[in-house]
């Protein structure tokens, strides 16, 4: 299986990058993973946030693969535990996806076509949180999914 991490905004502190790096490193005895980090655009008053969140969202457009299953991250998206995400990662792959994109918007979010243009809609929680916060927790659920999947020991 291939996953695809698509991000908006470089996650610039250190902590958040060794931990990142580590569940990464973990993962690649499962999968092979694509890490994909779009530059933000600059918030300014003087500029809609609409207008930011629509320029960011033409740049994820261009990058997705359309082979792949794209699945956006937000707090209005459906919400699975652990054990039911890890169902839902082998569903995707018996049903012949053997490539997942996961899209992480920027400061202000996923524009209406980036919604528009995925999958499946997934919740990491009903809490808003950073995009680097949302980066870790997803890379750390990935990995424990495929721990589940594998029957392996760490999930508990």
């Amino acid at each position: 299986m291939k996953i695809t991490i698509i991000s908006v905004g470089k996650i610039r502190e250190k902590y958040f990058c060794d931990a990142i790096e580590e569940y990464l490193k973990r993962m690649q005895k499962y999968c092979q993973i694509e890490r994909l980090t779009l530059t933000d655009e600059k918030i300014l008053e003087s500029i809609p946030d609409l207008v930011i969140k629509e320029k960011e969202g033409q740049k994820i457009i261009k990058s997705l693969n359309p082979d792949s299953f794209k699945i956006v991250l937000t707090e209005k998206g459906k919400s699975y535990s652990s054990e039911k995400l890890a169902n839902f990662l082998e569903e995707k792959k018996d049903n012949g996806f053997s490539h997942l994109t996961f899209i992480i918007g920027g400061a202000l979010g996923l524009s209406e076509s980036v919604l528009a243009k995925s999958d499946f809609i997934f919740s990491l929680s009903a809490l808003t949180m950073p995009h680097q916060m949302a980066y870790l927790f997803l890379v750390e659920q990935l990995y424990r999914c495929f721990k589940i999947i594998n029957n392996e020991p760490y999930h508990k």
